[in-house]
């Protein structure tokens, strides 16, 4: 009955909803850890902590961190995939805009002794330096206005730096595997990840592209759907989708997903 009152003001009040919001994020910091079948605790996702997260993109992500050096991980959250790098022996960088995520991020790391094997900023990345507006909390955070039906007023605003930027020359010599799940903005992830695109060695991605869900009110498919994959098409990547099928994505499919004629199985696809 008290939830179901506030949701009735929250959505009567805006200002009331934005207070009530931002408060309720920044006091959610005392979510205690859980340790997890792979032998690290982790605080802020009781999901995540207890082994049905992601299931399959956590079996692929743990055998690729066998195969580099170092994880990137944009969008990281409370450090899910972190964790698992770092208990893995691997360093990680990790970027992440939203203040409750941070704190679980640093938490999940200090906690489990690896303050010195990860790198952190706590900012978004885009297609160039910026202050923008971000809508959302948690692990549905956006850049994108009205995606996943997130309220206008659930706002804050985000530094934004780009990719390249952020990891400069430091993959120098290393083969790294770079996450990106950015809830929407990830081909402005890609506009600003020019030189990271075409390191040697060729870094492994993993990224979360929406073809439809979460879209905003009024738009059916993801505007650029074709330019994200064209990315990675045009530096001579190959991608199949992150899962247990690994089925083979071309530009003709892509072509076909933009334009309604096929739709994939997943959202998250590998390309190296």
């Amino acid at each position: 009955m008290i939830r179901n009152a506030l949701k009735s003001i929250v959505e009567r009040f805006p200002r009331t909803a934005q207070f009530y919001r931002n408060n309720r994020d920044l006091l959610d910091r005392n979510s205690s850890a859980i340790e997890t079948p792979w032998g690290f605790s982790l605080a802020g996702h009781p999901a995540m902590a207890s082994g049905t997260f992601e299931p399959e993109e956590t079996r692929l992500v743990r055998g690729l961190l066998q195969e580099v050096d170092i994880l990137v991980n944009v969008g990281t959250n409370v450090g899910y995939y972190c964790c698992h790098a770092l208990s893995l022996g691997k360093p990680v960088t990790a970027v992440e805009p939203i203040a409750r995520n941070l704190h679980y991020l640093m938490r999940n790391i200090t906690e489990n002794g690896w303050a010195q094997q990860a790198e952190i900023f706590p900012v978004a990345l885009g297609a160039k330096a910026d202050v923008l507006k971000m809508w959302g909390g948690g692990t549905g955070a956006s850049l994108i206005k009205g995606w996943a039906g997130i309220p206008e007023s659930y706002v804050t605003q985000v530094p934004v730096l780009t990719l390249d930027r952020i990891l400069g020359s430091s993959l120098q010599g290393r083969q790294a595997l770079i996450l990106v799940d950015v809830e929407g903005a990830e081909y402005a992830v890609l506009q600003g990840a020019t030189n990271s695109l075409r390191h040697e060695p060729r870094p492994i991605w993993i990224v979360e592209i929406g073809s439809t869900i979460h879209q905003p009110s009024g738009v059916t498919v993801n505007p650029n759907l074709v330019a994200t994959f064209e990315q990675f098409f045009e530096r001579g990547y190959s991608a199949v989708s992150a899962d247990a099928k690994k089925a083979v994505v071309n530009l003709e499919t892509v072509l076909a997903a933009a334009n309604g004629e096929a739709s994939f199985e997943t959202h998250n696809f590998l390309f190296r």
